[in-house]
């Protein structure tokens, strides 16, 4: 049975007899979340740290903006699996406990994937790799584990992740994964998280969806899935765009592509960088600057308008909007790729106050829907 602490129960009662909570002097009960804006919508989540569920101004931010939390970190297989025969289930399940005392949905995150995987998971003990049936009866084992702890409590698994190339001609990523397993690793992961838990929405996950090349390469592999009649059920957006991407034909192309083929479409990691995309690592260069100035705030301001405003036209579709990380206190992207840069990527800011962005998202009439 998951543990739940001292603080969650107290703050839970703290937080629901008290008839005006403040964050920063701001009511926090006297006008609406982001959650209660799109409750004829669909649920809106946020990634949560063990970390962040301990401090009371975030865990109020959350508890008023969101009624969805996913873990950033903490299901990932190297932290909840550091060892072939142990388990760290302190983290995952301090969240777990956190979401059923305050009654929110939970999307489990994630169980394989080519980065943040235990180095034991493919290997001997000669440290040789092992072979295709020893790599997926670690995989049905790791899978049949986490999903089954969770089995009920948790809605939805991100169970592949990122298994497109970042290559436009290529496929599939020459990962660990494939080298021993071929295509069948993304298969057995679907089949053995369905099994363990036949109830929850499985998702294969991955960014850049709205480039179209991209794009086209995720279709292909969602399409040979369903062809197979492997169990996957819904697709994940990662949504870590910018300024600049995605326009808003490449947004809704992207949509109903992925809507064709009979899949549930959700946002998973959204935010919305105020610099343009890089993935290679390097240092901050002379003369860059990362001040958040009056144009970039704009700029993320109708770039969030626009993407929102397609949510919302495509609610039937649309079964989810997850942010990655609950303010600019502290966002994935500060220093990533760009070592020294900090980046301002969320609808709240340093101080958990609503930026510009915010009041664009939830302006809006309950109308446009497809």
């Amino acid at each position: 049975m998951l543990k739940t602490s001292a603080f969650f129960i107290g703050f839970s009662i703290l937080f629901l007899l008290v008839n005006t909570s403040t964050i920063k002097g701001q009511s926090v009960q006297q006008t609406k979340g982001l959650k209660d804006y799109y409750q004829n919508y669909f649920p809106v989540g946020v990634a949560v740290s063990p970390q962040s569920l301990k401090n009371a101004d975030q865990v109020a931010l959350i508890l008023k903006n969101f009624n969805s939390i996913t873990p950033e970190n903490a299901m990932k297989m190297g932290p909840i699996h550091p060892e072939e025969n142990r388990y760290d289930w302190k983290d995952a399940d301090s969240i777990v406990a956190f979401a059923q005392l305050h009654g929110l949905k939970v999307r489990g995150h994630n169980l394989c994937w080519h980065e943040q995987t235990p180095d034991w998971m493919f290997v001997d003990k000669d440290k040789k790799l092992v072979t295709k049936e020893v790599l997926l009866q670690r995989l049905k084992s790791h899978i049949d584990s986490v999903v089954g702890r969770y089995k009920g409590k948790i809605y939805a698994w991100d169970v592949v992740n990122e298994a497109i190339d970042d290559d436009s001609t290529k496929f599939l990523r020459n990962s660990l994964w494939y080298q021993i397993c071929g295509e069948d690793f993304i298969l057995k992961a679907f089949e053995y998280a369905h099994a363990a838990d036949p109830d929850a929405v499985l998702f294969y996950n991955d960014y850049n969806t709205e480039r179209p090349e991209k794009r086209e390469r995720v279709f292909k592999l969602l399409k040979k899935l369903i062809d197979q009649k492997i169990p996957v059920q819904a697709v994940g957006l990662q949504a870590h765009w910018s300024l600049f991407e995605p326009t808003q034909k490449e947004l809704v192309a992207t949509i109903e592509r992925f809507a064709s083929l009979g899949l549930k479409v959700q946002v998973t990691e959204l935010d919305i960088s105020v610099y343009p995309w890089e993935k290679n690592k390097r240092d901050l260069r002379a003369g860059e600057s990362d001040t958040f100035t009056a144009d970039m705030q704009q700029k993320q301001t109708d770039q969030y308008g626009m993407a929102f405003k397609e949510f919302r036209k495509y609610k039937k579709v649309i079964s989810g909007i997850t942010f990655w990380n609950i303010s600019d206190q502290y966002s994935w992207l500060d220093e990533y790729p760009v070592k020294g840069r900090k980046n301002y990527p969320l609808l709240f800011d340093q101080q958990l106050q609503p930026k510009k962005a915010y009041w664009e998202v939830v302006k809006f009439k309950n109308s446009d829907t497809k």
